[in-house]
């Protein structure tokens, strides 16, 4: 089966992007120089980004995300900033993928077989609880465990389905996930991101330079990186 191409053309991407704020950019004293090429203008002091750009940086990145997906490949969705982090969790989880919708744990890359016992020690517990097993421990004990699941289902729970290292990662705000992304660069894992115009996109492999501060800017652009993956998910294992 061949990949299916998203067939919205260009003028009606820029026209839903318009509608969703994608358009706006910070204050010029906030821009970061590599978001220049990405600027149209300023109005009322804020910057404002050119969504015609913005289209062709967009496609790029549903392009890859299309073909990780045809090849049923990992993508980890990190979004820690209070706007991104439902939008970011209720993606992930619609299309079966790990995710951070919180803050990044240091070494989540770097030092990965050390997260890892950390997951499984995070699975191994609550089947042992869903079990019943626990009932063994005295009332301490058992206390002692629930809370060390509650602190390892805040930090670990979207990782569950992590088992290696992603193909890529998928960033809300590289500026706030500066950790992710330069863990994730120095591990050779693509960058998906979008970013403002305060941004460093420099270290991302497909930066998407729109609005990455607003609600509906952000649920635009994930909603566009799910459907992809949905889209193109397994085709290359299926006859045509």
């Amino acid at each position: 089966m061949e990949e299916v191409k998203n067939t919205k053309n260009s003028d009606e991407i820029i026209e839903e992007m318009f509608k969703a704020g994608a358009h706006f950019g910070y204050s010029r004293s906030r821009r970061h120089p590599t978001a220049s090429p990405y600027i149209f203008g300023v109005k009322n002091r804020v910057e404002i980004f050119d969504l015609a750009k913005t289209a062709d940086l967009l496609k790029n990145a549903l392009d890859f995300v299309s073909g990780l997906a045809k090849e049923d490949r990992q993508i980890l969705f990190v979004g820690g900033k209070n706007e991104a982090r439902d939008l970011i969790k209720n993606a992930a989880i619609s299309i079966d993928m790990p995710y951070v919708a919180g803050r990044w744990i240091g070494g989540t890359f770097t030092n990965f077989p050390e997260i890892k016992k950390r997951i499984s020690k995070l699975e191994e517990l609550t089947k042992q609880r869903e079990k019943g097993e626990l009932s063994k421990y005295t009332k301490k004990e058992r206390l002692v465990i629930d809370r060390n699941i509650a602190n390892l289902e805040r930090f670990f729970s979207g990782l569950l389905l992590m088992k290696e290292m992603p193909k890529a990662i998928f960033v809300i705000d590289p500026k706030n996930e500066a950790i992710a992304v330069t863990e994730a660069k120095k591990m050779g894992i693509p960058v998906i991101a979008l970013a403002g115009s305060d941004c460093d996109i420099k270290d991302v492999d497909y930066p998407i330079a729109a609005n990455d501060s607003s609600i509906s800017s952000i649920s635009f652009f994930v909603s566009e990186i799910v459907n992809a993956y949905k889209k193109n998910k397994g085709s290359s294992n299926k006859k045509a």
